[in-house]
């Protein structure tokens, strides 16, 4: 599996109450979710979602444990998000929900350059660069393909 996207560079630390405020979340409407994706880090990075592979530092979806978090980035169009590490139930979270994750320490960035990346290969290649990254265990690669783990859940009935 091999996923392709544009570049949007994050920092570390990004907690989950900056990828969703809690203010949105008195609506389970998806869409407003996605729309509000990072507000409070940046008015418009909703806008530049569709498409995108999130680099970002170490921690990312650190904070609450908010299944919305992963939820409105998948919404948004994110192909997937490269970090050196995530908090844990966030990165259970997006998997459940089918949004690909990869941990790779030494992935260069620049925003907007093409970013491919190999969930099951374990590479990453952003920046003209391929570095080495964690692939995924075959289960979460099950998840994944199926989009997310009701739908794998279904299918194994």
């Amino acid at each position: 599996m091999i996923l392709s996207g544009k570049a949007v560079c994050l920092g570390a630390d990004i907690d989950t109450d900056l990828i969703i405020a809690g203010r949105y979340l008195r609506t389970k409407d998806r869409r407003v979710w996605a729309e509000h994706v990072f507000e409070d880090l940046d008015p418009v990075l909703a806008a530049r979602m569709k498409g995108a592979v999130i680099l970002a530092g170490t921690n990312f979806g650190c904070g609450s444990s908010r299944e919305q978090a992963p939820v409105a980035l998948e919404e948004a169009g994110v192909v997937g998000v490269i970090a050196p590490s995530f908090a844990r139930i966030f990165f259970r979270n997006a998997i459940n929900v089918g949004l690909p994750l990869m941990e790779c320490a030494d992935v260069r960035c620049s925003n907007d350059a093409p970013v491919s990346f190999s969930p099951d290969e374990g590479w990453v290649e952003a920046d003209g660069e391929r570095c080495a990254a964690t692939p995924l265990s075959g289960r979460m690669l099950d998840i994944l393909a199926h989009g997310g783990l009701v739908e794998y859940w279904r299918s194994q009935q």
